[in-house]
């Protein structure tokens, strides 16, 4: 008689460094380790974290092995056309699930929401402890990532992010702590679901892009500047973000979605010039509507997308357009 097929789920596993691939100095090292810490590449990560493989068969992809903080616009756009590569050269596999530093990990997920094309999970996880130390989260992170992408309704739900058994929408999902180990949340929005004992729950189903990118057709992405509003701000850093080539400009406004008026001023006028300027909030929370004022000078209003990710929206929207309109379109659909 043959032998029955293997029905286990197949899954790939990239691997971008962060203290979930981290092997501390010492059992202690939960502060150190960034510095004096040994970075394990996805092979070697799985060898060190046998569990996994009673979830899944997981195959380890290259791609570096950094602290996130180092992590920028090159490398999301080499990360999604891996990410891209990958499943499309394997329609059998289950998804994706992509080692990653806290750092820039939202970023990171942001990105890949607006540029991955599948319908398959692609889930991002990181720790906040590295491997090896008391009560690390690394491996109970990185179980509970793998279970999210196997299971039963995860497919169409975009790029995801998992710790803390809380499954968090790319879109939503920002660190709101430096170490504790419930960092991550999603706002006004919440998670997702949650990875049980038993099994892995949904609760509801994200809004999914409107406009998509295609990393394939983006050769690099411009230079977009971020702006911390604070009393008494004034036009030198606008100034400075144009000398050094932005081609767009997205202000972290005071909570209402304004900044102070001399800076205003010279953003105004960067507008006028063929700059594009999207005004967000600083606060944490709510929406930067589209008011009269904005309208009028030109600028885009960034609605509840936080500073960070308006620019990587502002990024990829600009190798379209440049008119305010239609870049304002996109952020609505977004």
């Amino acid at each position: 008689m043959a032998a029955a097929k293997n029905s286990r789920p197949r899954v790939a596993l990239i691997g971008c460094g962060g203290t979930i691939s981290t092997l501390a100095s010492g059992p202690f090292d939960t502060l150190d380790y960034p510095e004096t810490g040994t970075k394990l590449d996805a092979a070697a990560v799985l060898d060190a974290m046998s569990e996994l493989g009673s979830i899944a068969d997981v195959s380890p992809v290259a791609f570096r092995e950094v602290g996130s903080s180092k992590i920028g616009p090159e490398d999301w756009l080499g990360l999604a056309r891996t990410v891209q590569e990958t499943l499309d050269a394997d329609p059998g596999l289950a998804g994706v699930l992509i080692l990653h530093g806290t750092a820039t990990l939202e970023e990171t997920a942001f990105f890949l929401d607006q540029t991955v094309q599948t319908d398959r999970p692609v889930v991002l996880v990181g720790a906040q402890r590295p491997l090896g130390t008391v009560g690390s989260d690394a491996v109970s992170n990185a179980a509970a990532a793998l279970r999210t992408v196997v299971a039963r309704h995860a497919r169409e739900r975009g790029v995801m992010v998992v710790l803390n058994d809380e499954i968090h929408a790319a879109r939503d999902v920002s660190k709101r702590s430096t170490y504790r180990l419930q960092a991550f949340v999603s706002g006004a929005y919440g998670p997702l679901g949650v990875v049980d004992a038993d099994r892995v729950v949904f609760r509801r189903q994200p809004e999914r892009p409107t406009v998509r990118f295609d990393p394939a057709d983006i050769d690099a992405l411009p230079r977009v500047d971020v702006l911390y509003a604070v009393g008494g701000g004034d036009g030198v850093m606008v100034r400075a973000c144009l000398e050094a080539g932005a081609r767009g400009l997205v202000s972290a406004g005071f909570a209402p979605g304004m900044t102070a008026p001399e800076e205003r001023k010279a953003l105004t006028r960067a507008a006028t010039e063929g700059i594009a300027v999207v005004q967000c909030s600083r606060a944490g929370s709510g929406r930067v509507a589209r008011r009269k004022a904005l309208a009028e000078d030109g600028w885009i209003a960034g609605g509840d997308l936080p500073p960070h990710k308006a620019r990587i929206l502002l990024m990829l929207a600009l190798t379209r357009t440049s008119d305010p309109e239609r870049l304002q379109q996109i952020f609505d659909e977004v």
